[in-house]
């Protein structure tokens, strides 16, 4: 049997509370939202917490809200809500995508966005595309909150830059005329972690990519972002051929692993093809319904 060992519990019921909490007991302290990766690792014993922080409590930090130009997420805005917002559709179809293969709906009723960010799984599918939108993350702590880049969010596998006694409460994405983004992902069943996936996000001026963020997961890329790619792509024509020489682009400066998901050469394959994808789908978005018809919305 997998036991976990043995741990103290606090409920916290606002952030300063949580904020608290987590000073007084770090760095012992783990924060508890979802738990759908924090309690496996726990049983295994690959994390050892003194004190649990649930924050499931703190409501406030449930939303999906449009404020001026930015879409902001609450950190325990559950994988559902946002599955289910009309008004993270309209903007960022890419999200809507992502949460489709996210799991099974008992983890997407439970988990949360904030959850998932943090735990920094290599292969957690939401890092990539908040990083394909050029999002930023908001970190609360005892001197007060600070904004971080989503691309500077990832220090490495399972490491954030959120500090022992900080934790993270919104995601904040900035909307911005012309745009379409995609997400696609290939997985050995529905729900599993990705063997490859990719997602996009791209700003059209006049048919040029005006600018472009594209996102990688479980392939080894840096901080989640295609970065060379991104590069050759800004101020091309947006058209096939461009998309898969950024594809072979992405294909060459990531460092997937060979492992149970797949060897080392076939996931490289895979960043090449649905780069090349998913930057079509995200152009043929940002053009309009007209262009997106037969393409997966």
């Amino acid at each position: 049997m997998q036991v976990p060992a043995q741990v103290e519990y606090e409920r916290a019921t606002s952030v300063p509370h949580a904020i608290a909490l987590l000073s007084r007991y770090a760095p012992g302290a783990r924060v508890l939202a979802g738990g759908h990766s924090l309690i496996p690792m726990m049983k295994l014993r690959l994390a050892q917490p003194e004190v649990l922080v649930d924050i499931n409590g703190i409501t406030d930090l449930r939303y999906i809200q449009r404020s001026g130009h930015e879409l902001r997420i609450g950190a325990l805005a559950r994988h559902a809500d946002l599955l289910a917002s009309p008004l993270a559709g309209e903007h960022f179809a890419i999200l809507h995508d992502a949460e489709r293969v996210i799991a099974d709906p008992v983890v997407r009723n439970w988990g949360n966005v904030g959850g998932s960010l943090c735990q920094a799984d290599p292969s957690e599918d939401l890092s990539a595309a908040f990083a394909a939108l050029k999002g930023s993350m908001l970190i609360a702590g005892a001197d007060g909150s600070r904004q971080v880049s989503a691309r500077a969010f990832h220090t490495g596998p399972y490491e954030t830059v959120v500090g022992d006694a900080e934790m993270l409460t919104e995601i904040r994405v900035p909307i911005r005329p012309g745009s379409g983004s995609a997400y696609l992902k290939v997985m050995r069943r529905a729900g599993d972690w990705p063997v490859g996936a990719a997602a996009a996000a791209v700003w059209l001026a006049n048919g040029v990519i005006a600018d472009v963020g594209i996102g990688l997961t479980a392939v080894g890329a840096s901080h989640f972002v295609a970065a060379e790619a991104e590069e050759f792509l800004r101020g091309q024509r947006a058209d096939a051929t461009a998309f898969a020489r950024a594809g072979q682009i992405a294909a060459e400066h990531c460092h997937p692993v060979t492992d149970q998901r797949g060897p080392a050469d076939y996931k490289r394959h895979l960043v090449r093809e649905l780069t090349t994808r998913v930057l079509a789908t995200a152009v043929a978005r940002a053009r309009g319904p007209a262009s997106s018809k037969g393409l997966a919305r």
